[in-house]
C-alpha cells in the first residue's frame, strides 16, 4: 500500500511567492534601514542642535526691538517687524542644516549601492520604482518630523531670550509664523529628497554629495557672481529659481508677493514651494528612468 504524497511546489514559484513584497512592507524595510545607519542619529542629532543653538544664539544677542507704546497701526507694524525678526532668529539654522539634509539623503541611496545591498533592495522589488519612492517617503517623512520638532523647540528656547533681549513677544497664534515653521521643515525635506534622487543617478557617495551640495549652495554662488559683474538679468532669474533661492522663500515671515519688476522675476512663499516640488519631480523623474534602464 503506497502512500500519497503532495507534490513539491516548484522553485520558480516558490521565489515568486518569498518575493512578493508589497508596498507598506518595502517602507518598513526602508525604515529599518533608515534607523540602522550610523549616520542617521547623528545627522538628525545635529540638525537637532544646530538649529536650536542658533536660534539660541541670535535670540541672546537681539534682532530688533519689537516696538514700544504707540497709535494703533504703529503698535501693529511693529509688532510685525517683530514677528519677522523673531521668524529670522528661529529659521536662521535651516541655512546650515540643509547642508546636513542633503549630505544624509544623497548617503541613504549611495551607501546601498556602495555596499552592494541595492541588489538586494533590487531583487525583492524587480520594479525598482516602489524601492525608490519607499526610500523618498521614509526619508521625506522622518526629515521633515525631526526638521519641524527641532524648530518648534528653538522657538520654545528663543522665546524667553528674545522677550529680554529685544523686547519681542512671539505670538503662537500667528499663522504665519507657523508657516514658516512647516516651511522650514519642508525646505529640509525637499532638499534632502533632491540629494537623494541626484545619490540614485550618480550611485556613488562623493559625487551624489557633492552633486547636491553643488546645486544648493555652489551655483547659486557662483549666479550670483556673474550677476554683479554683468548685471545680466537672465542670470538673476536663473538664481531665482534654484533651489537654495526658492526654498529658502517657505521659511520667509510673510514672505513677499510674486511680481516681475523691469525683467526680473521675484518669487513669494507659495512659488519658491513650487520650485522646490518641481525639482524634486525632476530629479525624481531622471532618477526612475536611469535605475530602470542600468544594473543594479
Amino acid at each position: 500500500m503506497s502512500t500519497a504524497t503532495a507534490p513539491a511546489p516548484s522553485r520558480s514559484s516558490t521565489h515568486l511567492t518569498l518575493s512578493r513584497l508589497t508596498f507598506g512592507g518595502i517602507l518598513r524595510c526602508e525604515w529599518i534601514k533608515l534607523r540602522s545607519l550610523r549616520s542617521t542619529f547623528w545627522c538628525y542629532l545635529l540638525i537637532l542642535v544646530l538649529n536650536i543653538g542658533f536660534a539660541a544664539l541670535v535670540a541672546s544677542v537681539g534682532v530688533g526691538s519689537g516696538g514700544g507704546p504707540g497709535d494703533g497701526s504703529t503698535t501693529s507694524a511693529a509688532a510685525g517687524s517683530g514677528m519677522a525678526n523673531a521668524t529670522v532668529a528661529v529659521t536662521l539654522g535651516i541655512n546650515f542644516t540643509v547642508l546636513i539634509a542633503a549630505v544624509l539623503g544623497a548617503l541613504m541611496i549611495t551607501g546601498e549601492y556602495g555596499t552592494g545591498m541595492i541588489k538586494s533592495t533590487f531583487a525583492a522589488d524587480p520594479r525598482r520604482t516602489g524601492a525608490l519612492f519607499g526610500k523618498a517617503i521614509v526619508f521625506g517623512v522622518v526629515t521633515f518630523v525631526v526638521g519641524l520638532v527641532s524648530l518648534v523647540i528653538a522657538t520654545l528656547v528663543a522665546t524667553p531670550l528674545l522677550d529680554s533681549e529685544s523686547n519681542i513677544s512671539i505670538d503662537w497664534s500667528d499663522g504665519s509664523f507657523w508657516l514658516a515653521l512647516v516651511g522650514g521643515a519642508g525646505f529640509l525635506a525637499l532638499a534632502g529628497l533632491i540629494s537623494l534622487f541626484l545619490g540614485a543617478i550618480i550611485r556613488a557617495s562623493a559625487g551624489g554629495i557633492a552633486a547636491g551640495i553643488g546645486l544648493l549652495f555652489v551655483m547659486p554662488i557662483v549666479l550670483q557672481i556673474f550677476t554683479g559683474l554683468t548685471s545680466a538679468k537672465w542670470a538673476a532669474n536663473i538664481a531665482s529659481f534654484l533651489p537654495s533661492n526658492a526654498g529658502g522663500l517657505m521659511f520667509g515671515y510673510s514672505a513677499g508677493e510674486a511680481k516681475v519688476v523691469d525683467g526680473i522675476v521675484t518669487l513669494d512663499q507659495f512659488f519658491g514651494f513650487l520650485v522646490m516640488v518641481g525639482w524634486v519631480i525632476l530629479t525624481g523623474i531622471l532618477a526612475v528612468i536611469l535605475v530602470k534602464r542600468r544594473d543594479a
